[in-house]
């Protein structure tokens, strides 16, 4: 494992039991869930949910948002969105 994948875990780590400290937006929170998936999995895939599904159709759109970007830049725009947030 490399050094930047150890980072990428523990920031999706702290995300993921963030208590208290850590209020991110929804709009924020697609966007860690789109560098998540981009970095985990590459490219979205499948076709986009219907217009009912709200949810589903929000986090396809946050994915294909960064559709194209390498697994470590995906993994280093976590990781700096995370320290941007860390610090207000």
């Amino acid at each position: 494992m490399t050094d930047l994948e150890t980072r990428f875990n523990e920031a999706v780590d702290f995300i993921q039991n963030a208590e208290g400290e850590f209020k991110p937006s929804n709009e924020l929170k697609l966007e860690f869930y789109g560098l998540y998936k981009q970095a985990t999995q590459g490219d979205v895939t499948g076709k986009r949910p219907g217009m009912m599904d709200f949810v589903g159709r929000a986090k396809y759109d946050a994915w294909a948002n960064v559709k194209g970007m390498p697994k470590e830049q995906a993994m280093q725009k976590y990781i700096d969105r995370l320290e941007e947030m860390k610090k207000r």
